[in-house]
């Protein structure tokens, strides 16, 4: 089986290095590159042939436009310092946040999810922002069905899984989830997501 060619950014080199190091010993990965942020363009990531970035955020917002340009390029998981960072990492396209420490067989299982158009949380983060919050009049951005297809995506399920699981057909799950990206500004389904925990609109 081919291994997963990552690359690994941090804007610290002794963070970058130790990152390179457990991608490069991790079941099912391969160390495609190491960059500095201000190095991460989508023609250096191809030119790596980087099939997914892990980004170490350090001290930063994950909100950066480097971030933002290497999620729309590959399947990007952000590492983060702090909780705080997670919301703007997954706004800027992030498939996946994990604590920068998480080890490496935790960091693989999240790049090959990512690389599978799924989203990886933090088991921790995931149960804070999925527990069910108190009603508000977000809940009226998206109709019942809609929430229950967000819900789904958030699970990291594909149009085709998404149609098997509600019994419709796989045009009418893309719909609702074209739907939802509009209805919620977002891009992509992992900003999707994000907007949705932060509208009170996910809840297990």
């Amino acid at each position: 089986m081919e291994r997963l060619r990552v690359a690994v950014v941090s804007e610290d080199p002794l963070a970058r290095g130790g990152l390179a190091a457990r991608v490069a010993g991790a079941p099912g990965l391969a160390l495609a590159a190491e960059l500095a942020p201000a190095e991460v363009t989508a023609a250096a990531l191809a030119e790596a042939r980087a099939a997914a970035v892990a980004w170490d955020l350090g001290a930063g917002d994950g909100r950066g436009p480097e971030l933002r340009e290497a999620a729309a390029a590959a399947p990007l998981v952000a590492l983060l310092a702090r909780e705080g960072q997670a919301g703007g990492a997954l706004a800027a396209g992030a498939a996946g946040v994990l604590s920068r420490d998480a080890p490496a067989p935790r960091l693989a299982a999240a790049l090959l999810a990512a690389a599978q158009g799924l989203v990886a949380l933090e088991p921790d983060l995931a149960r804070a922002w999925l527990r069910a919050p108190p009603p508000s009049e977000s809940d009226a951005v998206l109709t019942p069905r809609e929430r229950q297809v967000l819900g789904l995506v958030a699970l990291g399920l594909t149009n085709h899984a998404i149609a098997d699981r509600l019994g419709v057909a796989e045009r009418t799950a893309k719909f609702h989830v074209e739907s939802i990206l509009g209805k919620l500004g977002a891009q992509t389904r992992a900003e999707a997501v994000a907007e949705g925990m932060r509208r009170g609109l996910l809840a297990v």
